[in-house]
């Protein structure tokens, strides 16, 4: 079996390998719905959105009109389908600018008209509606506490289509009587369709006191108007049962457990076996390293669980509960975990990065760990454990130069984590 020279790279190459599996342009193709008698019209939201108009533009034998909207810097050109940008995971005004233009889209459509919903993970933040007697404050003060708590994602978007006029399935409500199709790259463990995004065009059972049981359990400290929102009731979120859905169709193109299969395809094409944790894990980011962190010891030492040489595949989307004043994300966070399991272990590299790109709110899309990066920050001045208890995780990498940084890549299938034992 051929040695690895280059971990990182190599590791680098499954990143790639993982984000190509779930390019618009290979993956929409599948998954185009029968053209309409009356008009086609585009809308979409996410990280990757642009990118999905794109593809979508290329692909359609026919006209279309419409609105996407994606994060700033992540914008491509389209002939057909305008493109909007507004901040993630922070919402701006823009983004208010943006859900109007979405909704008005979809506004006074026939039942002869098809829309197209092309919806991948980010649109939570970029599509803020507060409703009647909210302000956007109110929604980013929402989406502040969210992203501190540690609540895992389905429990964030259970609460935040509570305080929306267009997530959970509301976008798709006002375009009744037309038929709408949403084309889904998920990025939420499990796949579950109506979660990426928030629903915007999909709805789901979840109901205000489920997100006032979320609200509870994970302490969130809530303005005193939304509260009086979810408490009141007004304006619950429709259910998958009503009417306005009866035609609609959701299709998931691509996903984390595709993504990871060609990742593994590609470590066997290099001789080295891959073995696929989880697509779906979750938890508390430095906890879930510190296990991967054991598995990757105890198969380094040990020869157990797996076999050498092997490669460690997981994804999902781990959770940050913010304590710290420091920079990083959930990635960052979670290879600092590891690190702090694997110092001083021969043989064990690894990479963990978003496949959107971007991990948190710096360039990065994660960085790289080995058996040496505690060591190496004692050597700089700095404790992995201190900078772990801060959050501080891109200060870490940072220093050492082993952040990896591709870029957008314009799909986003959630974490991309590989773990390579020598």
């Amino acid at each position: 079996m051929p040695p690895i020279a280059e971990p990182r790279a190599f590791l680098e190459a499954l990143f790639h390998a993982a984000v190509a599996a779930a390019d618009p342009e290979k993956v929409l193709a599948a998954h185009l719905p029968e053209k309409p008698k009356g008009r086609t019209v585009v809308i979409g939201a996410g990280k990757g959105a642009a990118q999905m108009a794109r593809a979508f533009e290329r692909l359609w034998d026919g006209p279309l009109s419409g609105v996407v909207v994606t994060r700033y810097g992540y914008a491509v050109a389209c002939e057909r389908i305008e493109i909007l940008e507004a901040a993630h995971p922070v919402p701006d005004e823009n983004g208010i600018k943006a859900s109007r233009r979405l909704m008005e889209t979809v506004t006074g459509l026939t039942e002869n008209d098809l829309v197209v919903a092309l919806v991948c993970g980010g649109g939570s933040a970029l599509l803020p509606a507060p409703p009647e007697g909210l302000s956007l404050e109110d929604e980013i003060a929402v989406n502040r506490a969210l992203l501190a708590s540690g609540a895992p994602i389905r429990a964030m978007n259970c609460v935040r289509k509570q305080v929306s006029r267009i997530k959970g399935g509301r976008l798709a409500a006002l375009a009744h009587p037309a038929r709408v199709v949403s084309l889904v790259v998920s990025d939420i463990p499990g796949d579950n369709p109506a979660l990426v995004a928030s629903g915007p065009t999909i709805p789901d059972a979840g109901t205000r006191n489920d997100a006032l049981r979320i609200i509870d359990r994970y302490r969130l400290d809530l303005p005193g108007a939304v509260m009086h929102h979810i408490r009141a009731g007004s304006g619950e979120a429709p259910t998958p049962e009503d009417l306005p859905f009866a035609r609609d169709e959701v299709r998931l193109v691509a996903s984390a457990a595709v993504s990871l299969d060609a990742a593994a395809a590609a470590a066997r094409r290099q001789g080295i076996e891959a073995v696929i944790l989880s697509d779906a894990i979750e938890g508390e980011a430095s906890d879930v390293g510190r296990v991967h962190a054991a598995i990757a010891a105890e198969t380094a030492q040990r020869n157990r669980p797996f076999a050498r040489p092997v490669v460690v595949l997981s994804g999902g989307e781990t959770t940050v509960t913010v304590r710290g004043k420091g920079k990083g994300g959930r990635n960052g966070e979670f290879l600092l975990g590891l690190a702090c399991g694997i110092d001083g272990v021969d043989g064990v590299s690894a990479l963990a990065a978003d496949t959107d790109g971007i991990d948190g709110s710096e360039n990065n899309a994660g960085a790289f760990a080995d058996g040496t990066t505690v060591a190496r920050l004692a050597a700089a001045g700095l404790d992995a454990a201190m900078l772990l208890a801060g959050n501080d995780s891109w200060t870490a990498f940072d220093a050492l130069g082993d952040l990896f940084v591709p870029g957008p890549t314009g799909t986003n299938v959630n974490d991309f984590r590989a773990i390579l034992i020598r």
